[in-house]
């Protein structure tokens, strides 16, 4: 089983008519937080570390639903948080399936069990479990025993159903190409969509930081995993560039605008993953106010080692749509293993952030023309 056609298709052509408009900055995924409050305390998680006034406060379902309106983009990710702690959610679910957008309900599954009966499978529904590895290793990463065991039951039973389910798969540190293998075929044999993975980002509000990848490390890791599943037929849910990127193959820059946040204190800026950067009260505004020149790996060093779906995908979603020959051919084949990895971007950054914004902008205008340069 693989994405609805359906959605190839919708989403297709929603990025087509954005080109042929001559649009380079447009959402893709809207990224929902609708709350920060979560029933488990993982050690990467930078969204919990907040009094309980902030934990307390909610996305209504009008604010949710004016969210999508603003952006208008093609998909919703729902994360938090817990989003199933969230009252309104299965209104807030409807809401979006009414207005033909496909949802990703990002949930840890602990309360999805007895929380099934508000959903009703459909196409525009997918239920994204987040796994971080097998059972050992993501039992260790919520910091509770009997997630994983959990999380395995309660897929089986969506999948039953008749819902779609994904999995969201984040490593840190430690983890083996070969332990990573071992989590790809369970979860191929639990008959999933597809497994969206990416390494960690380094929530600078996260319990601990010494679980996150470093730039380098994580590429090395992916292509000793992508090495290990040749002929394996894993299912991811991301395009080939972002898993040829993941593995050094490629060069981008992030586009932040692809995956806009939405939360309980407005339009994030610049994105899901910087939570003191100041907000936006709309959507138009979070656009115009945001310094996006100053964002990026080379050019903010909060981005260093940031190689994480919500700032790339988009960014390899734009290169497939202009390389599809080159896209297609990584999908048959599976991204290059072995060989020189593509060169860093220069890093720009230093203590004068005005000279460095500037330089950054007459170097990197527009940042999808950091694709792709193989080394030779």
């Amino acid at each position: 089983m693989g994405v609805p056609l359906i959605q190839q298709y919708r989403v297709a052509k929603y990025i087509i008519s954005k080109k042929l408009r001559g649009d380079t900055r447009y959402p893709l995924v809207l990224m929902l937080e609708p709350l920060f409050r979560c029933n488990l305390a993982c050690a990467g998680c930078g969204k919990i570390d907040y009094p309980d006034e902030i934990l307390d406060k909610r996305i209504s379902y009008e604010d949710a639903m004016s969210a999508i309106d603003e952006c208008g983009a093609p998909i919703v990710s729902i994360a938090g948080g817990e989003p199933l702690i969230h009252k309104e959610m299965p209104m807030i679910i409807d809401g979006y399936i009414n207005k033909k957008k496909f949802v990703y309900l990002c949930t840890n599954a602990l309360l999805l069990d007895a929380r099934m009966d508000d959903y009703s499978p459909s196409p525009y529904l997918t239920f994204s479990i987040h796994l971080d590895g097998n059972r050992d290793r993501h039992d260790a990463s919520v910091c509770r025993d009997g997630v994983f065991d959990k999380c395995v039951d309660v897929i089986k039973k969506a999948r039953d159903r008749g819902f779609r389910v994904t999995v969201n798969c984040t490593l840190f540190q430690k983890e083996t190409a070969e332990e990573v293998a071992e989590f790809m075929d369970v979860a191929m044999a639990l008959g999933v969509e597809g497994v969206t993975i990416s390494p960690g980002y380094n929530y600078e509000r996260a319990p601990r930081q010494d679980v996150f990848l470093q730039r380098k490390e994580s590429k090395q890791l992916f292509r000793h995993l992508f090495k290990l599943g040749k002929g394996r037929k894993w299912r991811f849910n991301q395009s080939s560039l972002y898993l040829d990127f993941l593995a050094g193959n490629q060069r981008y820059q992030c586009t932040p605008w692809g995956n806009p946040t939405r939360n309980i204190f407005g339009w994030q800026k610049p994105c899901y993953l910087l939570a003191d950067e100041g907000y936006a009260s709309n959507y138009k505004a979070m656009m115009e106010e945001t310094d996006w020149d100053n964002y990026g790996n080379g050019r903010n060093p909060k981005c260093a080692n940031c190689m994480v779906h919500c700032g790339f995908e988009a960014s390899a979603v734009d290169d497939t749509s202009s390389h599809p020959l080159t896209a297609l051919k990584v999908a048959v084949l599976g991204p290059r293993t072995e060989g020189p990895m593509a060169p860093e971007l220069p890093v720009l950054y230093d203590d004068d952030s005005a000279a460095t914004s500037k330089l950054v902008a007459e170097i990197l205008p527009v940042p999808t023309e950091a694709r792709n340069k193989k080394v030779a």
